[in-house]
């Protein structure tokens, strides 16, 4: 088993970091909440005063954290600083582009090897190990990676070289979030019309109509499996976070010359919902305000 450091112990990373510990690995784990090292170590795995002193003899890092700024800062400061140069180098943030490639040519100039490997699945799948991993990267850095990635989840898919990760989320986020709009605009309009929830959902689950946010992300309480919505929308996937990748994808499309109608609407929306200043809840919430 290897010895990791593991950076970023929030919602996400926390489950992530647990799983690693759980496949017997020796984690160093870092955050700047003393909660969540608390919660770590509980885990399994071993709370580290620093990012630096993380570093101590890894075979790899995994660095879980919420933005590009982050991750860049962390890599400059810890992970170039003090990492082995035969650490893999494996960032699962949700970032942009640009950023991940710059990471990983910093990393290259220092005779180092990194992926960017961000997830879908949200915290119950970060909790229970199935997460999917959209990985960016060479061939070798990949399959030095994915032990790793698959102690986390179920499923590891090569994208491509560094930054196809990030481009592979950006773009799965964005049909995510239009997807959900449009079925939570389908459910308020046979609500309308008369038609109970349960009857739309078991026609449409198995109609043309169907998708995930239909029969596996139900926006609707008590309709299908049991998602956030059968606790007033807490868990799962903040819609902060929604709209976090919503933006980046509207970057990444306009510098990409991309045209994305639905992808803008829906960020548009989501960036109404979150201003909105309620609580923070799950982004299948925002069947409220189309009510």
């Amino acid at each position: 088993m290897a010895r990791i450091a593991f950076i970023g112990l929030g919602n996400m990373g926390g489950g992530m970091a647990a799983n690693l510990a759980k496949a017997g690995h020796d984690v160093r784990a870092f955050d700047l909440s003393a909660d969540a090292l608390a919660a770590a170590k509980a885990a399994g795995c071993l709370p580290i005063d620093s990012a630096v002193a993380a570093m101590d003899g890894v075979e790899a890092v995994v660095t879980m954290l919420p933005a590009g700024t982050h991750v860049e800062r962390v890599y400059a400061d810890a992970v170039f600083a003090a990492a082995p140069p035969s650490a893999i180098l494996i960032d699962c943030s949700t970032i942009d582009v640009a950023t991940a490639r710059r990471v990983a040519e910093a990393a290259q100039a220092k005779g180092m090897m990194a992926v960017d490997a961000p997830v879908s699945g949200g915290i119950a799948a970060a909790k229970a190990g199935t997460l999917t991993f959209m990985v960016g990267g060479s061939e070798q850095a990949f399959r030095r990676a994915e032990p790793f990635l698959s102690a986390m989840g179920q499923a590891v898919i090569h994208a491509g070289g560094n930054g196809a990760g990030q481009a592979a989320k950006i773009c799965n986020n964005m049909l995510l979030g239009a997807t959900m709009i449009a079925t939570c605009e389908a459910f308020v309009l046979a609500e309308k019309l008369g038609l109970k929830a349960q009857t739309f959902y078991d026609i449409a689950s198995v109609s043309s109509g169907q998708s995930w946010s239909m029969t596996k992300y139900c926006p609707v309480p008590g309709v299908g499996p049991e998602t956030p919505a059968d606790h007033d929308y807490q868990g799962g996937f903040a819609a902060a976070l929604m709209l976090k990748d919503l933006k980046l994808a509207m970057q990444a499309a306009q510098d990409a010359g991309a045209a994305t109608p639905m992808g803008e609407r829906a960020a548009e929306l989501y960036t109404a919902f979150v201003g909105e200043g309620q609580p923070p809840v799950d982004f299948s919430g925002i069947i409220r305000t189309l009510r």
